[in-house]
């Protein structure tokens, strides 16, 4: 069983994001109040706490919320999870459409800490179902094969 350690918000794309103490997700729409929510398939951003803590351990000044992910887990090594896998937190149900993405232009994140850890470490969701996420909810994966509504994200993906 993996746990929530941060939600996080952003205003603007290719910034760092704000913990907050909740999050509300909203179905087919992503993180309320995010700049990254939308009809789209990239509509929450997840990366595992281990990879934080790794870059801690070799001198990075980083926190949860630095490489612009919408939630931070611990106890699940996100991206070896297939398209399709489901992550249940609460009431909310997400399911993953995308492993990593291509880092566009340097993104802030990169130009103040030298690298981004999102293209190989991060993961994409779709919203299946919205709700309540806080830190210290936890979290399961299922494995489930992608619906036709990930399927649609998928066929019109943007690198």
């Amino acid at each position: 069983m993996a746990k929530v350690i941060a939600v996080c918000t952003s205003e603007a794309k290719g910034t760092r994001k704000t913990c907050r103490p909740q999050i509300r997700l909203l179905r087919d729409w992503g993180v309320s109040g995010d700049a990254h929510a939308g009809h789209w398939h990239r509509q929450v951003s997840l990366l595992s706490y281990e990879q934080i803590e790794a870059l801690r351990s070799h001198g990075a000044d980083v926190d949860c919320g630095a490489f612009g992910e919408n939630i931070t887990l611990s106890g699940s090594d996100l991206k070896l999870l297939p398209v399709g896998t489901r992550i249940l937190i609460g009431d909310c149900v997400l399911e993953v459409s995308q492993i990593g993405k291509k880092c566009h232009d340097r993104c802030e994140i990169s130009r103040k800490l030298g690298t981004c850890i999102m293209p190989r470490e991060g993961i994409f969701a779709v919203v299946v179902r919205g709700g309540i996420i806080m830190p210290g909810d936890e979290a399961r994966v299922e494995a489930a094969p992608p619906d036709k509504a990930v399927l649609k994200y998928l066929e019109a993906k943007d690198e």
